[in-house]
This record gives structure tokens, sequence and C-alpha cells, in this order.
């Protein structure tokens, strides 16, 4: 990742000066970042992950580890001596399976279908100009009272348009903060918080749901064969959750951050803030907008005819119900469509998509975007398929299961110690879908056999995996921000834009951990549709 280098002798992160004056926290974060920066490249860490799989497995079974299988005589993957064993890979018989395997481990790996297949409805609406023209129809038409929490929102939503908040929004709420004679580093920061801080909230379904979903299936199916974890599991957490976050967002916005920044002086800009200039939603594009959203409504009614009344073609055709439905089980397809058709109606009547070959180059860019990812799925499946097939993972769920009920620690405060290990974790390892394939078969077990379901696992997760987005250099768009909020105030450095944004990271972590106890725990609603909040084996 690329920073802007920082000027000699300008305070920062870097800079020993500086470190002795922020404090005990900085320098903490600057270890991280440093500790960070010595990881490999996740595809590396994933390869060598699965070499110390294979080794580890072989050094386990020999000396023959095993633990007592904590499921029920008779359960399906119960061996017949009621323990589990570490399964070595390092023989002839590992080999075999490794080789032979090699390739269905990865076209058979859940997320990547699932994922690809929604990036090309959003790829539609995104080339299209579709998300752009909504994006900055919803922010510039903000009324400067509720400015910063349509900013804050935007960016929550704009997670369904993959980078879109990071390139569009961020410096565009920067821009509109400057117009209105406020810190332009406040509306980044808000644009920001709402963006990455809120990145696991959204109202509508994108392509990390069935990522994350796919994985959590294969982890829990380690305890339970015939477990299924649909893209929708979270859906009702996260809605509601979008509310919360743009409240807070808001709240440390207006009341910490922006107040700790003070009034701004343009001379410390490194651009000329004159020359600024936003882009305006032309009629042109408001007359496709228009069109695009009577094409969403009429797609929304469609669906809705489809699985609403009784007996419906796309209700579940034994219970009647809408848990199990294959509306819920093919919600990628209806993400597909659900930013296709309004994307290719916009981009017709803006002159965009003409024909069939500028739908098909849309869908093909939107493709080219993901060779990083295809490459580090082949080498994370590997990774999965090898940690299943040793049992590891079921061998350290079982222990560290032992070990909570041992210290009495079962109860649903294990949540919280859940949350902030994954938050910390995420300083150094900023990949969303990369954490969780690493953690997941470890964590997803154990807290299944302490009694919890797979599914509010999932939702503990996104929130650690969020709130820490803010403050780790490791995130893949921080030195993006970083070169942003340089314009601004040219001697920044990350110390600094850590600084700022750090508050939003402490709010988010108490009010959405404070949240999902009485969402989830006291309340006891479920996190999603058909959702189950405990386990039993």
């Amino acid at each position: 990742m690329s920073l802007p280098s920082e000027q000699a002798g300008t305070p920062g992160v870097h800079s020993p000066a500086d470190l002795s004056k922020k404090g005990w926290f900085i320098k903490f974060l600057n270890v991280v970042e440093r500790l960070g920066n010595l990881l490999p490249h996740p595809i590396t860490l994933f390869a060598l992950f699965c070499v110390g799989v294979i080794l580890i497995s072989g050094i386990a079974g020999y000396f023959g580890l095993s633990v007592v299988d904590p499921r029920p005589e008779g359960a399906s993957g119960r061996g017949a001596d009621g323990l589990i064993h570490v399964v070595s890979l390092m023989n002839g018989e590992g080999l075999r399976l490794i080789v032979s395997n090699l390739v269905t481990n990865f076209t058979g790996f859940a997320p990547l279908g699932t994922v690809l297949v929604a990036l090309m409805g959003v790829g539609i609406a995104e080339r299209s100009g579709l998300l752009s023209a909504a994006m900055r129809l919803l922010v510039i038409g903000a009324s400067k009272r509720l400015v910063t929490l349509v900013i804050v929102f935007a960016g929550i939503v704009s997670n369904t348009a993959s980078e879109l908040g990071y390139v569009v929004l961020i410096p565009m709420a920067a821009m509109i903060f400057h117009s209105l004679g406020r810190h332009p580093l406040a509306g980044l920061a808000a644009a920001f918080a709402g963006v990455s801080g809120g990145y696991s909230a959204n109202l509508l379904l994108g392509t990390v749901d069935p990522l994350l979903s796919g994985i959590t299936e294969a982890a829990a199916r380690m305890i339970d064969p015939s477990y299924t974890v649909g893209p929708e599991v979270n859906w009702y957490f996260m809605f509601v959750s979008t509310f919360l976050i743009t409240i807070l967002g808001t709240f440390v916005t207006e009341r910490i951050v922006e107040p700790n920044l003070g009034k701004y002086d343009p001379q410390e800009a490194s651009i000329d803030l004159a020359a600024q200039k936003m882009e305006t939603v032309t009629p042109e594009e408001r007359r496709a907008l228009k069109k695009a959203g009577w094409t969403t409504l009429a797609v929304a009614l469609v669906l809705a005819i489809l699985v609403v009344p009784e007996g419906a073609p796309l209700r579940n055709q034994v219970t009647g119900d809408v848990a199990g439905s294959p509306f819920l089980k093919g919600i990628v397809a209806f993400i597909f469509i659900g930013f296709a058709i309004p994307g290719l109606v916009y981009g017709k009547a803006i002159g965009v998509m003409k024909n069939d070959k500028d739908v098909i180059n849309a869908m093909s860019e939107s493709m080219s975007t993901m060779g990083m990812y295809i490459v580090l799925v082949f080498f994370a499946s590997q990774f999965v398929a090898f940690f299943s097939w040793t049992n590891l993972g079921a061998v350290m769920a079982v222990a560290g299961a032992d070990a909570l009920q041992a210290i009495g620690l079962t109860g649903p405060l294990v949540f919280v110690l859940f949350i902030a290990m994954c938050g910390v974790i995420n300083l150094s390892l900023g990949s969303a879908s990369a954490q969780w394939a690493i953690t997941a078969p470890i964590f997803v077990p154990m807290l299944m056999l302490i009694g919890y379901a797979p599914e509010t696992i999932q939702a503990a997760y996104r929130i650690g995996d969020s709130v820490t987005n803010l403050i780790t250099p490791m995130m893949s768009y921080f030195g993006l921000i970083l070169a942003v909020a340089c314009r601004y105030k040219k001697d920044l450095g990350i110390g600094t834009l850590i600084a700022t944004m750090l508050p939003y990271t402490l709010v988010f972590f108490v009010g959405w951990v404070s949240f999902f106890f009485i969402w989830v725990f006291a309340l006891g609603f479920p996190v999603g549709p058909g959702a189950a909040t405990y386990y039993t084996p």
C-alpha cells in the first residue's frame, strides 16, 4: 500500500518527537502499522497457512492428538470411538486427497460464484452511472442542517457499490463541507466513518453478505455437516444498524471531531480550493434517475407478488413460509436483478448503454477488477479445505470451548471478548474476507459448541471487523483517504488521520456492541430471516 510521503520534520506518526507528544495509543498504532507491514500479502499468507496446516497435521497425527467429540452418539460425522482425531496430510493418502481435490476446492468454494454473480449486476448499475448519480443527488441535495447525517448515511449505503464510496463520496464530502464554510476534514471523516466504519451495516444485501456467509457455512459444517448459512442471515440486524451508525457517526462528527479540528485555514491546503467543483446532477441524469426509480419499484412489486401471497412460487413449497424458501436461497440472483435492470434502464436513458455490447462490457469491466480476489479465493479455499480435512479446526474449537466452560465464560459476555479480538486482528489484516476465512474455522465451531448459532456469531464478527477499519493503515483504501486529506492539510500525517478517526471507532464499538446485546439477548430478536440465536448439537 502506497502512502503519501511525509515532509522532513513534519509531525506525524513516524516522527520520534511527535510520538512523545501523541501518547501511548499512537505509539501502539505505530507499532501495529510496522508489524502489519511485515506481514506478507494475504495471498502469500494463505499459501503459508496451507503449508502450515499440512506440517502441523503431520506432527499432531504422529502423536495421535484427539479430543472427545461433544456431539451426541449417532450424530452425522461422529466417530465410533467418540473422539475427534487429527488427520495427517503428510502421507500418501493426504497427498492424493490434496491433488485430486485442488480444483474442486476452488470451484466449490461457496463465496466465489455468489460474489461474482452479484457483482455483475452491481457492475451494470455502477458503469451506467446510476449509483454515482443517485449518491450525488442524495448528498448535494441535502439540507444544510442534515448534511452530516446524509453524508454518513450515504457512506453506509454506498457499500453495495464496492469502492464507489471511497472514490466518489469521501472526496465529495470534503468539498461539500468546505463549500458550507465547515472544516473539510470533518466532512471527509464523516464519509469515511459511514463507508468504512459502517461497512457491515446496510439497507440492502451486497456482495459482502454471500462472501461471509459462504465462509461461515463451511466453518459451521465442521460441527454440523448439514448446516446452511444464507446471505440474508444478518439482514435484520444490519438494516437497523444502518440507522444506529448514521446517528452515532453524525453525533461524533458534530460534537467531537469538528469542534476538535477548529476553524479551517485555507492556507493549509495543498491544492487550489477555488478550482474545486462539485458535479451537480444534470436534468438528463434526473430524468434517467426517475426512470430507474420507477423500474426499481416495478421489480420490487413483481418480486413481492412472487413471494408475499400464500402459495406464491418463491415461498417454501413444503412449509409455506419464507424461511428456507427459494427466494432466500436464491437471494444472490435477486441482488443481480435488483441492480442490473435499473442500471440498464438508467444507462439507456442517459445514452451510456446503447446496445447489448455496452451491457456486456459493463459486466466484463466489473469482473476485470476481481482478478486479485479470484487468486486469493484459490488459496483461501485450499486452506479452508485442508483445515476441515485435518480436523484441526474441530479439535481447536473443542479445546477452546472446554477452556471457556472451565473459566465460566459461556454466557453472552463472551461476545464482547470475541468482537474485541476481531477488531484487534483487523488492525493487521484489513480484508474482511481474508480475516474471516482464517478466524471462522476456529471461532464458529468454538462458539457453536457453547451454544451459539453461526448466524449470530457472524453478526458479532462483522461489528469487530468494521469499527477498527477507520484506524488501521492496513485497510486497503487508507492510503487513498490520506491522500485526499493531504489536499486540505498539506502537512497531515498518518497519526493525525488516525487520531481524527479514533473517536468514531470507540463510540461505534461501545454503541454497536451494546445494541447487539439489546437486539439479540435482551429483546430476543433474530439477526436475520430464519436465523437462530442459539445452537443445539
